[in-house]
């Protein structure tokens, strides 16, 4: 009987085995060109093009805008690149490959009229768009395929090139990718408030449904190097490019923001040395406060950290004063950089990307829901306070 329950157990496992789906339609990675970068640029035909035109190889389309793909390491071309040679030779480890046309589904299509491997997006890690496209064309527009494609994961990076995007998805570095490279750099935010929380494409999706305006990380590029500088602000409305800040209004978006990051502050003494400070703690609290018709904030904000770096060592026995002396500087100088960001983004841009709508809506959600069709407009005149208190509590260690 013991032996009989065994056979039956035994039976059932391998019926079960039979049952389960395996995978019939899997195909190597070798037999496909993996992109992990995207491009999208006003259109430029390359010589290509033209000559495949100029022999009747053209069909019907609009030149509207140029799309870039980079295909990973193993697949397809950069495949053979790597057989052939290795990045210290010179080499690339990546192909960059571009198409011009009027769509991106076309054009993805054409690729599979000139290549022997199709094109997959599983694994893309990085869109890149360049201001000038972006200035014409809403987000939406340019990213409506990417959005419903399937195959296209939702958390790749969304960046904006101040050039055309394929030279940020280009390197003189035969072993770094581009794509990569750039995905990288958003970890070190921890170290720096100049680096904007990194915006995945489900992130900007959410932005572009609700109609709320929102910023994108800027990406600079020089002969092959690529630099994080400032950010691009889009309109809610027409998923267009409106504007920039630099560097110095990122940082002072960044006391506004709630999350805790590191970043630096720097002034100088009155002697004319230069003096650092390092954000190691910081706390933001953002106020909502409604009364009748009217709508104000107050911002205050809490900083713990170290100095640093100071070019004039001061005597002993007047340190505590010094110190003290630094920790105003440093309140006055993030309140300078609060009150620019402010201006330029009521006064000059006239949208909400601080999110001071996210504030309003969780502490006073009735008048939330009366102003929110128009807070945009409704937000250039709202005033808004704010208090910023920084604290050393390390002056850094003695080099005596």
């Amino acid at each position: 009987m013991i032996q009989f329950r065994m056979f039956l157990r035994v039976l059932m496992a391998l019926s079960a085995l039979l049952m389960l789906s395996g995978c019939w339609s899997s195909r190597q990675i070798e037999d496909l060109s993996v992109y992990v970068g995207l491009g999208i640029d006003i259109a430029k035909e390359t010589e290509f093009e033209k000559n495949i035109a100029a022999q009747g190889g053209g069909y019907a389309k609009q030149n509207n805008l140029t799309a870039t793909v980079q295909i990973a390491p193993g697949s397809s071309s950069s495949q053979k690149s790597q057989q052939s040679g290795s990045p210290a030779s010179g080499k690339k480890s990546y192909s960059n490959e571009q198409l011009t046309g009027d769509s991106l589904l076309q054009i993805f299509r054409q690729f599979a009229l000139r290549r022997d491997r199709p094109l997959i997006g599983h694994h893309l890690k990085v869109i890149v768009i360049s201001k000038d496209i972006a200035q014409k064309y809403g987000l939406d527009q340019l990213l409506d395929f990417v959005l419903r494609d399937n195959d296209i994961r939702p958390n790749c990076l969304v960046l904006i090139s101040h050039q055309r995007a394929v030279d940020v998805l280009t390197s003189q570095d035969p072993s770094r990718i581009p794509a990569f490279y750039l995905t990288g750099i958003t970890n070190n935010s921890y170290m720096s408030n100049k680096i904007l929380d990194p915006v995945l494409l489900s992130k900007l999706n959410a932005k572009m449904q609700s109609g709320s305006s929102f910023m994108l990380q800027n990406v600079l590029n020089s002969k092959g190097e690529d630099k994080f500088s400032g950010v691009s602000i889009f309109d809610g409305k027409t998923k267009k490019f409106l504007g920039e800040l630099n560097q110095t209004e990122l940082e002072g978006l960044s006391w506004i923001m709630p999350k805790e990051r590191g970043g630096v502050l720097k002034t100088y003494n009155k002697e004319g040395f230069t003096v650092l400070f390092e954000t190691k703690k910081k706390k933001t609290k953002v106020t909502p406060k409604v009364v009748g018709n009217d709508i104000s904030f107050h911002v205050k904000c809490e900083s713990e950290g170290w100095l640093m770096e100071d070019w004039r060592a001061p005597e002993e026995e007047e340190k505590d004063s010094y110190i003290k002396e630094l920790e105003k500087d440093f309140s006055e100088m993030a309140e300078q950089q609060i009150r620019q960001v402010l201006y330029k983004l009521q006064h000059t841009y006239k949208v909400d990307v601080a999110d001071f709508r996210d504030s309003l809506r969780i502490k006073h959600p009735k008048t939330w829901k009366k102003v929110k069709d128009d807070w945009d407009k409704i937000f250039r005149t709202v005033p808004i306070t704010y208090d910023v208190k920084i604290t050393i509590t390390n002056p850094g260690s003695s080099t005596e």
